[in-house]
C-alpha cells in the first residue's frame, strides 16, 4: 500500500505539473463563463482557510459591486491557492492574509505609466500578506518559469508563471508591491464584463463518489482510457456501452435505434470519426440526451476540431476515477440559467 500510494502521489504531481505547463503556454482548455467575482472568493473561502493554518487571521473584503468578469472559475481558483501559499510561506510567525475585491476604472493618466494596459472599466482581486516581503531583485524574476526561492523539491516555480499566464488570456493583467519586513500585495485586474452573468446551479458533492443508473456511451480509441472509464462508471451503476472510434459509436446507434442513452462520452481526437462529428450525429438520433468531451489535446487541437466557443462539457485527460464520476453526475444534473 505504502508504495502504491507513493505512486499515486507522484502521477498527481504529474498531472500538476503538465496542467501548469500547459496553462504557462496558453493551451489548457478552459471554459470562460461571466460570473460575480465576489461569489468565487467567497465560495472559496473555506479552502484557503484550510491551507494557511490558525496562526494566520484570514479577512475577506468582497468590495466589487459591480464585479462580473469572463473568466474560468477553477484558474481563478488556481490563483487564489498560488497566492495563499506563497502568503503563507512569507508569515512562518503568522499575520494576516487579506483578500480583497474593488470596482476600478483605469484613465488615460494611469495608463502612461503603465502602457501595457488600455483604460477602461476593471475589477480588482488584490491578496495582501503582512509576511518579510519580496527584495527587488527577485522581485523581477518571479513571473519567469521555473524561477522559485523555495528548497528543493518545495516548489516547481510554475505557479505564478501560470497564474500570470491565465490572467494574461482573461484580458487582464497582475502587480505586485512589496517591501522588505512589510509584507506583499498582489493586484489583479480582470476587464469588467457587460454580459449578464451566468448563474451555475449549486451541486452538493457527497463525500461518497456518486452513483447513477443512467445509460451512457463511451467513445474512445485509446483502449486503456476506455476500460478505465468503463470500469469507473460500471462501478458507479450505470450501464456502460462502449465503442473504439466515432464511427464504431455511431453504428451502435444505427443498429440499436430504441436504446435509450443519457450521455454520450467521447473523446475528441478518434480515427475514422472524431469526437464533434459522432456528437452533432449523435444530437440527431437522441436530442433530449448530454455530450461529455474528454481529451489530452491542447487547447489547439480541441479549437481545431471545432469545438471553440461551443457550448460544451470537457474533461481533460488524465483523470481519476473520483473526478470522472463527478463530471459526469454533474452533466446529468446540470442546468444552467441566466439571470
Amino acid at each position: 500500500h505504502k508504495h502504491f500510494d507513493r505512486i499515486r502521489q507522484a502521477t498527481e504531481r504529474a498531472t500538476s505539473l503538465t496542467s501548469q505547463l500547459l496553462t504557462f503556454s496558453r493551451r489548457q482548455v478552459i471554459e470562460h463563463k461571466v460570473l460575480y467575482l465576489n461569489g468565487l472568493v467567497l465560495n472559496f473561502d473555506p479552502m484557503l482557510r484550510q491551507l494557511i493554518g490558525a496562526d494566520i487571521e484570514l479577512i475577506v473584503l468582497p468590495k466589487a459591486k459591480r464585479g462580473t468578469i469572463k473568466v474560468d472559475a477553477g484558474q481563478i481558483e488556481h490563483v487564489l491557492v498560488n497566492l495563499t501559499v506563497n502568503a503563507r510561506d512569507a508569515m512562518p510567525k503568522g499575520g494576516k492574509l487579506i483578500v480583497e475585491t474593488a470596482d476600478v476604472s483605469l484613465d488615460e493618466h494611469y495608463v502612461v505609466y503603465h502602457p501595457e494596459i488600455l483604460p477602461g472599466e476593471y475589477v480588482m482581486l488584490a491578496v495582501s500578506d503582512t509576511g518579510v516581503g519580496i527584495p527587488q531583485e527577485i522581485r523581477e524574476k518571479i513571473f519567469e518559469p521555473f524561477f522559485t526561492t523555495k528548497a528543493r523539491g518545495k516548489g516547481t516555480g510554475l505557479g505564478l508563471a501560470t497564474s500570470y499566464g491565465f490572467i494574461k488570456q482573461s484580458g487582464g493583467f497582475m502587480m505586485v508591491y512589496s517591501e522588505v519586513g512589510e509584507g506583499t500585495t498582489f493586484k489583479i485586474y480582470f476587464p469588467r464584463a457587460t454580459e449578464a452573468p451566468e448563474v451555475l446551479e449549486q451541486i452538493e458533492r457527497p463525500k461518497e463518489v456518486p452513483k447513477g443508473a443512467e445509460t451512457i456511451l463511451i467513445a474512445e480509441d485509446e483502449s486503456s482510457i476506455r476500460e478505465l472509464a468503463c470500469e469507473a462508471l460500471r462501478s458507479q451503476g450505470y450501464t456502460i456501452f462502449e465503442a473504439a472510434n466515432g464511427e464504431e459509436a455511431f453504428n451502435f446507434l444505427k443498429r440499436n435505434p430504441d436504446q435509450v442513452i443519457d450521455l454520450l462520452l467521447t473523446d475528441v481526437v478518434m480515427p475514422q470519426m472524431g469526437g464533434k462529428d459522432l456528437a452533432d450525429k449523435f444530437k440527431i438520433e437522441r436530442p433530449e440526451a448530454k455530450v461529455l468531451y474528454m481529451s489530452g489535446y491542447t487547447d489547439g487541437a480541441v479549437t481545431y476540431h471545432g469545438l471553440q466557443g461551443r457550448d460544451f462539457a470537457f474533461i481533460q485527460k488524465p483523470f481519476t476515477f473520483d473526478s470522472l464520476a463527478f463530471k459526469v453526475r454533474e452533466i446529468l444534473y446540470r442546468k444552467i440559467k441566466k439571470t
